[in-house]
């Protein structure tokens, strides 16, 4: 049995692409594709369906997908077990997240981390709230930073409360009132952020009965606030993501002050690594337990 192929088919059913496998398994991209092709050769089954868009996996494929990620589940958790008889000192912790908190806590954090535990790597995984919950409980990370309370039922450690701020140009005729008013949400053209903070905003409109006039929908928060910065419009991102921005840009705090709950998720706390366990003690902002 060798369990680099399985875990490159694993892979490739993930990513549908040999090139990202390799990327991620650090091989080269025929070194994949040739142990795609061993599997095929041996069980003489056609895996992977072969295009310029990309692969993707044949009825067969499908079929023996299941084992073959029970098998690597169970190839990960020996790993893991032959990791806890060394202390911990090495291996991969893989940590699914958003992108204000990859770039506002995390560098900080694994920094820290990196002076007492340097041999120990790290894999981020950057997505919206639904993509890591995903992740988290399909084990493909260790964690993941959330909003809280989580869709799906998990272990959770609440970090920090962070606040939804409304955002405008400098000349707006609001810029110099203290709270900006619920009612004034509606009677501007609203910049959406789409990924990470949909639900917050919409909680916000729900809540006071109001519905936006959407003119611009994205994933990027920098695009809202240069949208933002040349008059086209207000929004409402987490104050997290507004920290060190090159934009000039006014935020003000709604009159109803509104929040996201930010935490850390997980499926089982106690069947974490040894070195993923060490990392939440470096959590600046540990609170409590669920």
């Amino acid at each position: 049995m060798n369990i680099q192929k399985y875990m490159a088919f694993v892979k490739a059913a993930q990513y549908g692409s040999f090139t990202k496998v390799a990327e991620a398994l650090n091989y080269t991209q025929s070194g994949i594709s040739r142990m795609i092709q061993d599997l095929e050769a041996e069980w003489d089954v056609s895996l992977f369906e072969r295009s310029r868009a990309g692969i993707c996996l044949t009825s067969d494929g499908m079929k023996l997908l299941p084992q073959l990620q029970r098998i690597c589940n169970e190839h990960e958790m020996l790993m893991i077990q032959i990791e806890e008889l060394h202390g911990g000192q090495s291996g991969t912790i893989r940590i699914g997240t958003f992108s204000s908190v990859a770039t506002h806590w995390l560098p900080n954090m694994i920094k820290m981390f990196k002076k007492d535990y340097p041999n120990i790597d790290f894999e981020l995984l950057l997505g919206d709230y639904t993509e890591i919950e995903s992740w988290v409980t399909e084990g493909r990370v260790d964690f993941g930073f959330l909003r809280l309370p989580t869709v799906t039922e998990m272990e959770t450690i609440f970090l920090e409360q962070d606040r939804l701020l409304v955002i405008l140009p400098e000349d707006h005729p609001f810029a110099n009132c203290e709270q900006f008013p619920i009612s004034e949400l509606c009677k501007n053209p609203f910049m959406l952020l789409e990924k990470g903070a949909k639900a917050e905003i919409s909680e916000i409109f729900e809540q006071h009965k109001i519905s936006p006039s959407v003119h611009f929908t994205t994933w990027d928060d920098y695009a809202i606030m240069s949208m933002i910065e040349n008059g086209l419009g207000i929004s409402i991102l987490p104050e997290l993501i507004l920290q060190r921005i090159p934009y000039k840009i006014m935020t003000k705090e709604l009159e109803v002050p509104a929040f996201r709950n930010i935490g850390i998720a997980m499926r089982n706390q106690q069947a974490l690594s040894i070195a993923a366990k060490s990392f939440l003690q470096y959590l600046p902002y540990r609170k409590k337990e669920n």
